[in-house]
């Protein structure tokens, strides 16, 4: 019979979301990050498309990236020596039917702040390879950045670490029980116990909500789809903004010579190593050719990630209802990244019983809207 690790707290996931709170919660509480992958952040943490902005996403998510954006411009000393933040502007175009949908958008109170909106010389300037009889109107986010994600997901593992932290990689979940005093989790790598259990585990979190007998969230993950294409040498093209369709039906941004592209595609898939969709790539070419003077000829490289939304596409952050000591942090869509410096610290204060910081109250957050509770019945 295998002995069990037995521990302070377990945390299923080690990817943005598992590794940020697990380093937030701190060197006084032995906790075990359970990984499935030979490494973390195999799936979607390494496949993000590594933005940030705070007019990005509902009411939650925006609050959430706010109280974030102090971290990702300073990070604690020691977290990393990378800068995380590099400023990229989001440049969102409409065509003509699209015009009241981005005036809309454009008076929002987050885009008040950081957005202008452009004539369309000033926004072809911005991005030369707009045909001109496709844009309307254009709205540029100069508050944007690019995030380093990986400097960010090491930053918290090397933080966990330096906290006592262990990681156990190839830890593929088959049983989660609960016991008299906590949860047991059974995985490929071994037995652990502890008094607390926390749900990151990605796209396959409401599998894992399954195996420990948890009403669900409703959790579904979708695939999105990216390539690299060539493009033009173009002096200044490094500087050039993300530009997305503003009913993000594609996107497209500069990387390492090469241009980064996406149909915005949200397909319903089960949990899994996703895989690019021929289909998928063909529509992001037709679409990308359609808006701008490009004539795509090789995809040089292409993949998929999985993004998770619950219904109303806010995060959850909380303890279930119906089984004590079982926490789900999930549901961060395409928004985890550029939220996880908040919902860390949130989610680590929730899970050790302590006070909503209050800087996230601050940025407008109202931690109920993150609660499981809010799914009582789904099944």
């Amino acid at each position: 019979m295998i002995e069990p690790y037995k521990t302070d707290v377990i945390v299923i996931g080690a990817g943005i979301a598992g590794a940020g709170v697990a380093a937030e919660l701190g060197g006084g509480v032995r906790t075990i990050l359970l990984e499935q992958e030979a490494q973390p952040g195999y799936h979607t943490t390494g496949r993000s498309a590594a933005v940030f902005a705070e007019s990005y996403g509902g009411e939650t998510v925006r609050a959430l990236s706010r109280a974030s954006r102090p971290f990702l411009t300073r990070p604690p000393a020691g977290f990393t020596d990378t800068t995380l933040l590099t400023p990229r502007g989001f440049l969102f175009v409409a065509r003509e039917d699209q015009q009241a949908t981005l005036a809309s958008f454009a008076d929002q109170p987050d885009m008040r702040r950081t957005g202008r909106r452009l004539t369309l010389a000033q926004a072809r300037d911005c991005m030369p390879l707009l045909r001109p009889e496709y844009l309307a109107a254009a709205l540029l986010d100069e508050g944007a950045s690019d995030i380093e994600v990986h400097a960010l997901h090491q930053g918290y593992l090397s933080l966990f670490r330096r906290n006592g932290g262990k990681l156990a990689c190839n830890a593929c979940v088959n049983a989660i029980r609960k016991i008299a005093d906590g949860w047991q989790v059974t995985t490929t790598a071994g037995v652990y116990e502890a008094p607390l259990l926390v749900n990151a585990a990605g796209a396959w979190a409401e599998q894992v909500g399954r195996l420990a007998g948890v009403s669900g969230i409703g959790l579904q993950p979708m695939r999105r789809t990216a390539a690299l294409v060539d493009v033009p040498p173009s002096e200044g093209m490094e500087r050039w903004p993300l530009t997305i369709d503003i009913d993000e039906e594609f996107y497209f941004k500069p990387d390492a010579g090469r241009l980064l592209i996406s149909p915005a595609d949200e397909t319903p898939s089960e949990p899994c190593d996703a895989v690019p969709e021929d289909l998928d790539l063909a529509i992001a070419v037709d679409r990308i050719e359609r808006v701008t003077t490009l004539d795509i000829r090789r995809v040089h490289s292409r993949w998929a990630g999985l993004r998770s939304f619950v219904a109303d596409r806010t995060p959850v952050a909380g303890f279930a209802t119906d089984a004590s000591g079982f926490f789900w942090l999930a549901g961060q869509g395409g928004y985890g990244v550029q939220t996880a410096p908040a919902l860390s610290r949130f989610a680590a204060t929730q899970i050790l019983g302590q006070a909503c910081p209050a800087d996230l109250i601050d940025a407008g957050l109202h931690p109920e809207k993150l609660s499981p509770a809010r799914f009582q019945g789904v099944p």
